[in-house]
């Protein structure tokens, strides 16, 4: 692979982060050295990707961590303002607060910065262990010839490891399998043309980018065997949200009866959040929508409104393809008996 989503450099203690946002013209890594640097990262996707932000935060504590140890401050008012700083940076990914949660679990029960980055590496570890499982249990699933509708990036620049829908894709051409993906193109920031397919193009798999606005006829006109996207968090009842648009591929699923799959590392699951209702839904700034590349394609003046999510309700979704096995409705009981028995003693799928 000739790019790495994020490293950890332990003689300065900086988290190196492949910024995106000049992708796939420039490959271009930034040095950050406090978690105030790493909540801005994440806030102007630098990083993104529900897994990658997780685990930058957790980086972000340990540099709390470290900083203060080093410049002999208290820890905890010092790892409180880091905590405080990164859960403001995005609303949307589950995977942001599981972090930052599991992080302040530890310093709040009196870890030190050797603690703190250890659990950082430790995160960072799981996430290519998840994606490795996610992609096989898909693998179980997927005929010798599959064509994938894929949606936004969920590939290695989302994640730590391969990434989850976009890395069931590789792992199945990879594999053997004779692959076709189409990826929508996913105004307004493009991350399916300019980074699924980027990454497509450094792996081998045939591909085409389509505007958001084709699924649907391609569904109808063409063979689709499979939808799979990403998700920054789903609900107890398997409501998930994921980038703008999700929801349109979904419903165009359903109409012309293409399974409509979502790869979903269980820290994504927000058991305490019963609907899709319950999901806070981040809005940005109204110049995505109205410039591309810098150049305006609406008139002076005019108006916009930007979520970056939306919400595609369980009633749309095939199965949950998790770290530990398929997860299909009803959502709301396997998820909670999924998450139940993670341990592998009890693990109930569904049908």
């Amino acid at each position: 692979m000739a790019f790495q989503t994020m490293e950890w450099i332990g003689a300065t203690a900086t988290l190196r982060l492949l910024d995106q946002r000049f992708l796939p013209e420039v490959v271009q890594y930034r040095d950050l050295a406090t978690p105030e640097a790493v909540a801005g990262a994440i806030r102007d996707m630098t990083v993104r990707g529900a897994p990658a932000i997780g685990v930058s935060a957790a980086f972000g504590i340990a540099q709390a961590a470290l900083l203060a140890e080093a410049a002999g401050r208290p820890l905890i008012p010092a790892l409180e303002a880091a905590d405080g700083v990164l859960r403001a940076s995005r609303p949307t990914a589950v995977n942001l607060f599981w972090a930052l949660d599991r992080m302040a679990g530890l310093w709040r029960a009196g870890a030190g910065a050797a603690q703190l980055l250890a659990e950082a590496q430790v995160m960072e570890r799981e996430d290519i262990a998840v994606n490795e499982a996610i992609a096989a249990h898909a693998l179980a699933i997927l005929p010798q010839e599959v064509t994938f509708f894929h949606h936004c990036n969920t590939g290695a620049l989302a994640a730590v490891g391969v990434g989850t829908a976009l890395g069931i894709i590789r792992r199945a051409h990879e594999a053997g399998r004779k692959v076709f993906a189409y990826l929508d193109e996913t105004r307004p920031r493009l991350q399916g043309a300019k980074l699924s397919s980027f990454e497509l193009m450094e792996y081998g798999v045939p591909h085409a980018i389509v505007v958001d606005g084709a699924s649907a006829h391609i569904m109808r006109r063409r063979r689709v065997d499979m939808a799979v996207v990403g998700c920054d968090r789903v609900a107890a009842n398997g409501d998930t949200a994921n980038k703008i648009g999700t929801y349109n591929l979904a419903l165009a699923a359903q109409d012309n009866g293409v399974p409509f799959y979502v790869a979903c590392p269980s820290s994504t699951i927000d058991l305490a959040t019963p609907d899709g209702d319950g999901i806070e839904i981040e809005e940005r700034e109204a110049d995505e929508v109205l410039r591309i590349g810098g150049q305006r394609v609406a008139p002076e003046g005019a108006p916009a409104f930007n979520p970056a999510f939306d919400v595609t309700p369980n009633r749309l979704i095939a199965g949950l393809i998790t770290e530990f096995g398929i997860v299909r409705p009803p959502f709301d009981v396997n998820l909670r008996a999924l998450l139940a028995g993670r341990d592998g003693r009890v693990v109930s799928c569904g049908k």
